[in-house]
């Protein structure tokens, strides 16, 4: 049996709540509360398949190296019905259609060919592109208000986003770009939203940067140096706070943009102890940036010759010596660390967890469970331009991908990646897997899209742990009720079950349709039981619906 309905983590192989009892539960007259290349385009497929092939290898051999150290037997690989949902919802964010499910399983008894194809179809699709822009918007940008989702379309950051992914810009260019916020060309001036949205405040960007771009967390170092971590030093806080705190945000004819003082931002931090130091420009294992600081006494004065034309009609003029400038062409291009913490934090997209995790807490105190497999990857990142979707395909290649989600028995830790890690799908998943299952297609519906993010706001969170608030917002939101009371077109999920002549038919289908399986001979028998108990009737039909849209087996992937 399937998992359902939880309020903790979900064991979707044992059988949490399940269904016998949800349906037991609405039998009681209980209401219904009720979407490689790189800039210059894809090379040759062959020289393509080649490289990420290499890639592929090297996780299979690293991973299956843990193993044996480790003496675990990993789970064995996934079944086909398991595979598609899974990729669809890591790839293009929501689950298949019973169509594309069909299409797959149709397709040949070529199992590894299949999968291969389905990857490559899938990372040139729009949706691919979309599904990545919510997934990077959230990790660089925080989960928001909706006036602020609103703001990031209006000022073209979200257009930004989505078109770096589908031209596959090479990341290192991409995160260069977003620091600089200095566009060379029109339709790139989304990009200046990354700082123009924190507002002038510099110790919000500092902290938004160190996660985003090294994989590191810094706030414990605003009073001190890093208590348990030695390398992050409280100059290194205050550095970078530096690096920024001459910018200011400017809406002129040019729409948002960064402007830059040629002059001041020079201060002092105070440790714990009282006692001072300068704020120079420095960070993590790089030279301080050379830089001429004014007499104690001595004011700085403004002027024209100290700065140059920006390069765009009505853009700000730049300061010859710019600080921006100097983080992004001497501190973060070429660092180490800007390749590490993008390999690590598609690892943990894909994968449930980091190779080093947290995937956002890359330091001496959380080290990488595959250490030898981290370095290489970084290092193959760097050397093959930057290219994430190179990366993304070698890894939804690897066999660790397609691993079964059963824990082996007597495999306790989940950072061996020997067997595929369940997780929480995302509020914008949740929301266009909804709309499949009930609709057939993604209306992309941005309230729908906004109800699901105030209640589901995490992104890769630490420990996979539903709460109440889920709950009841499943149970009881009325935007979930105007869903399934939605389905009512003909080609719609519930018109096509009404007009089918037997139970076992539409239970067939609700659980292709939702799960991407067939049911096993219990879940059948017990479901249409049920429906047979009241004549298949519409509100029955919601009701087995969203006993599953809300079960863990949708709501997770696994």
């Amino acid at each position: 049996m399937k998992g359902f309905n939880n309020l903790a983590k979900p064991q979707l192989n044992h059988g949490c709540l399940c269904l016998m009892a949800l349906l037991l539960f609405l039998s009681n007259d209980l209401s219904l509360m009720a979407a490689e290349s790189g800039t210059n385009g894809e090379r040759p497929a062959e020289t393509v398949a080649e490289k990420v092939q290499v890639v592929t290898e090297k996780i299979n051999d690293q991973l299956a190296l843990g193993y044996r150290e480790q003496q675990v037997e990993p789970a064995g690989a996934c079944d086909d019905h398991v595979f598609v949902r899974r990729l669809f919802l890591d790839l293009v964010g929501r689950i298949p259609t019973q169509e594309e499910l069909s299409g797959f399983l149709q397709g040949g008894s070529d199992s590894k060919g299949k999968r291969l194809r389905l990857i490559d179809q899938l990372l040139q699709t729009e949706e691919h592109f979309i599904h990545w822009a919510d997934l990077f918007d959230t990790l660089l940008m925080g989960r928001a208000a909706d006036e602020k989702y609103t703001q990031r379309r209006q000022h073209q950051w979200r257009a930004f986003l989505e078109n770096s992914i589908r031209v596959n810009q090479p990341w290192n260019e991409f995160v260069e770009e977003i620091l600089l916020a200095r566009p060379v060309e029109e339709t790139r001036r989304g990009g200046n939203w990354f700082l123009y949205e924190r507002n002038n405040d510099y110790q919000q960007i500092a902290e938004a940067v160190a996660p985003a771009v090294f994989g590191i967390r810094i706030e414990c170092a605003q009073c001190h140096d890093h208590m348990l971590v030695d390398e992050i030093k409280q100059s290194h806080y205050w550095g970078l706070v530096a690096f920024f705190n001459r910018g200011k945000n400017e809406y002129g004819k040019a729409g948002p943009q960064i402007k830059e003082s040629a002059i001041g931002g020079f201060s002092e931090f105070a440790d714990l102890l009282g006692d001072s130091s300068p704020n120079l420009l420095t960070f993590l294992e790089v030279d301080a940036v050379a830089e001429q600081r004014p007499g104690k006494d001595k004011k700085q004065v403004d002027a024209d010759e100290l700065y140059e034309s920006g390069t765009l009609e009505n853009g700000p003029r730049v300061p010859t010596f710019s600080r921006r400038e100097k983080f992004v062409h001497e501190v973060v291009k070429g660092h180490p660390r800007v390749a590490r913490a993008l390999v690590n934090r598609v690892w943990a997209l894909l994968m449930g967890r980091g190779i080093v995790h947290p995937y956002d807490e890359m330091d001496s105190m959380h080290e990488p469970s595959h250490p030898e497999l981290l370095d290489w990857l970084s290092q193959d990142f760097r050397e093959n331009g930057y290219n994430v979707r190179r990366l993304v395909r070698a890894i939804v290649s690897s066999d660790a991908y397609q691993l079964a989600s059963r824990r082996p028995e007597g495999v306790d830790d989940p950072a061996t990646f020997a067997y595929y890690l369940e997780r929480s799908l995302t509020a914008e998943q949740l929301a266009r897997s909804s709309q499949i299952a009930l609709l057939g297609i993604n209306h992309r519906d941005a309230g729908l899209n906004a109800a699901f993010r105030q209640q589901f706001p995490d992104l890769l969170p630490n420990e996979q742990i539903a709460n109440v608030k889920e709950s009841l917002f499943l149970s009881n939101s009325q935007k979930i009720h105007d869903l399934l009371a939605s389905s009512k077109e003909p080609a719609q999920l519930i018109p096509r079950l009404e007009k089918m002549t037997t139970d076992h038919q539409r239970v067939n289908v609700l659980f292709e349709v939702m799960f991407a399986r067939k049911p096993d001979p219990d879940e059948l028998l017990m479901v249409a039981s049920f429906l047979s108990k009241r004549g298949a009737t519409a509100a029955a039909l919601r009701q087995v619906a969203w006993s599953m849209l809300t079960s863990a087996e949708f709501r997770y992937n696994h």
